[in-house]
């Protein structure tokens, strides 16, 4: 009896106990949640500070403390104040209203993050500023929608905008170098809508490089208004090495004058387009381009796969200066151009020609010797130099008198390999005689991407 009597009351004291520990911890998850409940806070506890907005009161709650303020004034003075007391602020949805400038400066992961949140900016900027781009880095600016509102970036390092609606703006994103240079910049599900430029990469200002380079615009849309622009590289601005892919440009739909998706006036060096879509809905347009090329543009972009013009222009690229517009399975020509000649049977220099930055895919010269003396024979010299630096088999043609003749499909396969990028054609002449006055012009046309 007394051993069954120990062992009743052993399980009457652990059902005690469970039970105890089963109301500790609701009581302990009750805390937690009440802590990060209310109108002031939100589940993302890993932000410094959360700002909320209530019948146009701000107010700012400090996660670490868990201590709220009533900011005075608007949401610029509530976003002023958590971003120079820390770094990450996220924003619960509702309708901010900006008087000033919202600076974020020197800061490294910098964010402003929300779900749904609106700001009117009244013509203010939101601004990621650098001294340079080492002291500030990795800024993400996201799930916002901006009127009148511009974010801003000056000499940063991998900045992200993500997200955004940006509407109703002068210019709606711009990037610019005061010092150094801001590269390796992400721009992805943004929409663009009745700016009158919608990204903007300014030219650079004192001994700051233009480089915005290795940046990405990625699944964006641009509904482009009369006397605006989808996007713009400026003189001197250097957006080379980039992506613009999946992206979609609506022109004509609200007005038909002095609409451009793109306009080039710096560098686009290697900076490929893919699948990028500029649609005209206009009947009678004036100016409407999908691409204008300026007057002070480098390297055009490379027009890859997937690209598309729909629709009605006036040019679908205006390239009043003839630049030279790269594409991927592109055609260009090269005309009369002077091959040097050396004597007693030995090559000199070489010429070269490239389609840099593009690679070569083929390339038929047409060969014209002229000028040349009694008894003299000019022999010219073809080579392909491939991306691997190896060089092709030659082929030799010999000129008597005077004539032009094109590389027969023989020659051809002579410098063709099983598998390789032209870098370069080389080509050398040289007489039999000691001194020379013939003339070597080569032309020809081939493809390039």
């Amino acid at each position: 009896m007394k051993n069954n009597s120990q062992i009743t009351i052993s399980k009457q004291v652990l059902i005690i106990i469970l039970v105890s520990l089963l109301g500790l911890t609701l009581f302990n998850t009750y805390l937690i949640f009440a802590r990060t409940s209310g109108p002031a806070d939100t589940s993302a506890v890993s932000y410094d500070f959360v700002v909320s907005v209530n019948s146009g009161k701000y107010l700012l709650k400090n996660m670490a403390s868990e201590y709220s303020y009533d900011v005075a004034g608007s949401a610029s003075s509530a976003l002023n104040m958590a971003l120079s007391s820390g770094k990450t602020v996220y924003l619960n949805p509702g309708n901010y209203t900006l008087t000033s400038d919202v600076i974020v400066y020197n800061k490294l992961n910098a964010k402003i993050i929300s779900d749904g949140a609106i700001i009117n900016g009244n013509g203010h900027r939101i601004i990621i500023r650098g001294e340079n781009y080492t002291v500030s880095k990795y800024a993400t600016v996201s799930g916002l929608t901006l009127i009148n509102t511009t974010i801003r970036i000056e000499d940063s390092f991998r900045t992200t905008i993500s997200n955004i609606v940006f509407e109703n703006t002068s210019v709606a994103l711009e990037f610019v170098n005061l010092s150094t240079w801001s590269e390796y910049n992400q721009i992805e599900n943004c929409q663009f809508i009745n700016a009158a430029v919608s990204i903007a990469f300014r030219s650079p200002v004192g001994n700051a490089t233009g480089s915005y380079a290795s940046s990405i615009i990625n699944r964006c849309s641009f509904n482009v208004g009369d006397n605006s622009v989808g996007i713009i590289v400026e003189n001197k601005a250097q957006f080379s090495d980039c992506q613009i892919q999946d992206v979609r440009f609506w022109l004509g739909e609200y007005g038909e004058t002095n609409q451009t998706g793109i306009f080039d006036d710096g560098a686009m060096e290697q900076t490929l387009l893919e699948g990028v879509v500029f649609e005209s809905f206009a009947k009678y347009p004036e100016n409407l381009y999908a691409i204008d090329i300026g007057q002070n543009a480098g390297p055009t972009p490379i027009i890859d796969g997937g690209v598309s013009f729909l629709g009605i222009w006036n040019a679908r690229i205006h390239n009043p200066c003839d630049k030279w517009i790269s594409g991927v399975g592109g055609a260009f020509e090269k005309t009369d151009l002077t091959v040097p000649v050396g004597t007693n049977n030995k090559y000199i220099n070489n010429l070269t020609i490239q389609t840099y930055p593009l690679k070569m895919y083929t390339f038929k010269p047409e060969i014209t010797v002229s000028n040349l003396g009694s008894g003299e024979v000019v022999t010219v010299r073809v080579r392909f130099e491939y991306v691997d630096n190896v060089f092709s088999n030659n082929v030799e043609k010999s000129f008597a008198s005077n004539q032009t003749v094109w590389l027969s499909d023989d020659d051809m396969i002579q410098l063709y390999p099983s598998q390789s990028l032209i870098w370069a054609v080389l080509i050398d002449a040289q007489s039999n005689l000691a001194s020379s006055g013939a003339t070597v012009l080569v032309s020809g046309y081939g493809t390039a991407g």
